[in-house]
């Protein structure tokens, strides 16, 4: 997190710039204010934890209500802050930007893990690198905030061999050979297919994960059925990506994949509102 929440700070000083000169105009010098972040929407919280960082740098004090996970409805309090109302001016925008898109994201994830869960307990629900540059960190923990797994938080997280590389390689099971070579026994090697040939090849090949890429959910039983019948799905966990939204989620998950990876999750998450109200100046 510190890592970070030092980038964060190196945004937020490039959007104060050389001073917040609205607010060094209207409020004077050496004041203490108190205030609350307040939901306006029905969702699940996540980003607490980074505005509590974010703040703290700021010398500005806060107080959790809600944790990351827990349900929110309009009106109620997220966090009570007291501090400086220069530096909380300064921060409020960013803040609640921050934590009004990851809120978001953990409520769409949310309910696509239960829409999915409903008919097949046990398959994992999990974002993908479809994130926002420089956010991904953040976008990735609102994804668990909201039960959903992070799958890649970065390129060196796990091999990930896709079509392009394949169209470079050339071969499946060469690919997935290399791999095995280069790699640490610590990563484990997932590759795409799109077809049930290039399926079976990657199994043979002994790859760890084998993402079925947009394939239907006919297709994926049938990919499902052959490996049963040739009986070398056993150790492999298959994953489901490529177009998966609330309209699909549940004929996916219907499936019996063990994974299913949808950039939805970030890409088309509706940030949910929240205000940051200030009161007691003195």
């Amino acid at each position: 997190m510190r890592h970070d929440l030092t980038k964060m700070m190196k945004m937020i000083y490039d959007d104060v710039g050389f001073e917040d000169i609205t607010t060094n105009a209207l409020i004077p010098p050496g004041l203490h204010v108190k205030g609350q972040i307040i939901a306006k929407e029905t969702g699940l919280v996540a980003g607490v934890e980074l505005a509590v960082d974010i703040f703290a740098e700021f010398k500005v004090e806060t107080k959790i209500l809600k944790h990351d996970g827990e349900e929110i409805q309009p009106g109620q309090i997220i966090m009570e802050i007291a501090g400086d109302p220069r530096n909380i001016l300064s921060l409020e925008r960013t803040v609640l930007n921050l934590m009004m898109r990851m809120i978001g994201i953990a409520t769409l994830t949310a309910k696509m893990v239960e829409m999915a869960k409903n008919v097949n307990p046990n398959v994992i629900v999990a974002g993908t690198r479809k994130t926002t540059p420089g956010l991904q960190f953040f976008e990735k923990n609102a994804i668990r905030s909201g039960g959903g797994d992070t799958h890649r938080y970065r390129l060196d997280d796990c091999i990930l061999i896709k079509d392009n590389h394949l169209a470079l390689v050339g071969d499946v099971a060469e690919a997935v050979s290399r791999a095995k070579k280069y790699a640490s026994f610590t990563k484990k090697i997932e590759i795409e297919v799109e077809t049930l040939e290039e399926t079976l090849q990657a199994a043979k090949a002994g790859a760890d994960i084998i993402m079925l890429d947009n394939m239907t959910p006919k297709e994926v039983i049938n990919v499902l059925s052959v490996l049963e019948n040739e009986k070398i799905r056993d150790n492999i966990i298959m994953e489901v990506s490529g177009g998966i939204n609330l309209d699909n989620i549940v004929q996916f998950a219907k499936t019996g994949v063990d994974v299913i990876s949808t950039g939805y999750i970030t890409h088309s998450a509706k940030s949910l509102d929240l205000s940051l109200e200030l009161q007691d100046m003195h």
